[in-house]
């Protein structure tokens, strides 16, 4: 018996790819997938839940209807990609650490959870309360989160190889290097 296809996920990945994609091109691209059948009513319905939730806005140009993402959905579609974490990343060590430092203030409470738990899906251990590392060679999808969610002063990415001692030790037990 083949799976029921997961439309939402294949949508946002779609989305995180352009600022904006016709809902023309979206529903060619979501049906260029390895299932025999084409479910529009499937794809009509997780789009719909999709912008229920927050993630997608639809906007209009008078020719054309396109969908994009919100700063949430961005969210969601980063979270998607360190869910399905693949060979891209390199489980080795290659003696840098990630170190990331977030400092949000409290209006923008679900913004900092949200990234929380990026970090957490990323391998990312909390030093301090807003200090941040890890081994791996996460600085580009969390460079282009900060990007993305217009992070310029709330989110500092430092990779380095240089750490004193001590705190050395103490990472190499946690990370097991």
């Amino acid at each position: 018996m083949q799976k029921k296809p997961d439309f939402s996920h294949r949508i946002l990945k779609i989305l995180s790819e352009k600022p904006a994609v016709s809902l023309a091109e979206l529903t060619e691209r979501v049906n260029e997938s390895k299932y025999d059948h084409k479910p529009v009513y499937a794809l009509t319905r997780s789009l719909k839940g999709l912008k229920e939730a927050g993630f997608v806005e639809s906007r209009s140009s008078g020719q054309n209807d396109y969908a994009r993402l919100t700063k949430s959905g961005r969210v969601k579609a980063n979270s998607a990609k360190l869910v399905a974490r693949s060979s891209l990343v390199s489980s080795s060590w290659d003696g840098k650490w990630r170190i990331i430092l977030l400092d949000l203030p409290e209006n923008r409470k679900s913004e900092r959870e949200s990234l929380r738990y990026l970090l957490k899906k990323a391998g990312f251990v909390c030093l301090k309360n807003s200090a941040w590392i890890s081994p791996y060679p996460f600085e580009h999808l969390f460079g282009n989160i900060k990007k993305d969610l217009g992070l310029s002063t709330e989110m500092i990415i430092v990779v380095t190889s240089d750490v004193d001692d001590e705190t050395k030790k103490v990472l190499f037990e946690m990370f097991g290097k």
